[in-house]
């Protein structure tokens, strides 16, 4: 009944009608604008697939599944009835649901198989932090345990289906109700995500500590996302980055900053978020339109940037640049600030190299930054006029 519906169902047969045809003038227009792409890119870009295509191209292809699946069943409705005509034995559905129960259940194992080594493979490589090996951890011992009760329930689910299938030859047992089965897979399972949500909670507590232990001082840089960019700002000598404040933004001051604060008059802008090995960092995350988000994943950090909400996170990197390279054997790679939420248009350009790399070389790179406080900026809030007016003020009360 149900296949006969869905034959007879007018809109859905417009609706494929729409699809076919969307499909075909995508493709008529891929390949008529081939021949234009090809004097200007490479033919790395001309192979690449349009995103809307493949969108379009996969709906197609499972509205044509659907409608193959409805017509083989149409099909088979029509020979059982063929058959009861003839007074021949019927189809015995129950060996059909049967088989086509093995066969889901061989291709589904096939299809997690092939997942779990294509995808798999290009998962990240080791993780760059203290923190993400405790956090890989985690998600190791969760998809472990997750793999393991999947297997097991999809391979009873099915091969009960197809040997206790439905016969004449016997009756199936009903069980209206058993507390010891319902306590079994109630209690069992309680204990397990128990256990994960407890270990994960202690190890998420540990990472989300932003108190610095005995002897140690966290770096303190800000990171402020905006459409479509990641502004960096690092504390001078003084190790402290000062205050800023919304009402302050301007072009020449665009993070705000509130001079008032002397701490603010030693601090550097970068273009490149340099980070030294084995010392703690604390990322201070601002945002100044729309939310963003900060993410390294080789690093296993991401946390939301949200206007008027300012959040941090502490991490110490453990492998430098160079020896990610050449763990990767990649001489270009570099590690990446993006910005993980859709924020905008031009979302996708909101990166920003990082570089992870020894003291010594932190030392002299933090030494060449330029500082916040330009001289543009200094007249624009009329610092220099002030700090004259200061200096000749104490120089009468010494003469005094």
């Amino acid at each position: 009944m149900g296949f006969k519906k869905l034959i007879n169902y007018k809109k859905l047969i417009s609706l494929f009608a729409v699809f076919a045809l969307l499909g075909t003038n995508l493709l008529m227009a891929q390949d008529a604008t081939a021949p234009a792409t090809t004097a200007t890119a490479t033919s790395a870009d001309v192979a690449k697939p349009s995103v809307w295509l493949g969108v379009g191209y996969y709906v197609l292809l499972f509205l044509v599944l659907c409608f193959v699946v409805a017509i083989i069943g149409k099909i088979l409705k029509v020979y059982d009835l063929t058959q009861q005509m003839q007074k021949k034995k019927p189809m015995n559905w129950n060996n059909v649901m049967g088989a086509i129960c093995i066969i889901f259940l061989i291709v589904g194992l096939g299809g997690a198989y092939w997942s779990l080594t294509e995808q798999g493979s290009m998962s990240l490589p080791e993780a760059a932090s203290l923190h993400g090996v405790k956090i890989d951890d985690m998600f190791l011992t969760t998809t472990i345990l997750t793999l393991i009760v999947f297997f097991i329930t999809q391979i009873l689910l099915f091969s009960f289906a197809f040997v206790y299938r439905g016969s004449d030859k016997r009756r199936a047992y009903f069980l209206p109700h058993n507390n010891t089965i319902e306590k079994v897979w109630t209690i069992a399972p309680a204990i397990v995500l128990t256990i994960l949500v407890v270990f994960g909670f202690f190890t998420w507590q540990e990472i989300t500590n932003s108190t610095d232990g005995k002897g140690e001082s966290s770096i303190n840089i800000e990171v402020t996302g905006h459409q479509f960019a990641w502004e960096l700002r690092y504390p001078g000598k003084d190790g402290k980055l000062g205050a800023h404040n919304y009402k302050l933004y301007s072009g020449s001051n665009k993070l705000g900053v509130d001079f008032k604060d002397k701490n603010a008059f030693d601090d550097l802008t970068a273009d490149t978020l340099v980070m030294p090995v084995n010392r703690s960092i604390r990322l201070n995350i601002e945002a100044q339109d729309v939310i963003h988000s900060v993410y390294m994943p080789h690093f296993r950090v991401q946390l939301n940037a949200v206007p008027g909400l300012p959040t941090y996170f502490k991490f110490t990197p453990t492998i430098t640049t160079d020896q990610m390279r050449a763990k990767l054997d990649n001489p270009k790679f570099e590690y990446l600030l993006y910005c993980n939420k859709i924020c905008g248009m031009n979302h996708y350009n909101m990166q920003k190299v990082v570089r992870v790399v020894s003291e010594s070389e932190y030392n002299e790179w933090i030494a060449k930054q330029k500082p916040y406080l330009t001289d543009g900026l200094k007249t624009e809030l009329k610092l220099a006029s002030a700090q004259k007016s200061n200096i000749s003020t104490n120089r009468l009360a010494l003469n005094n």
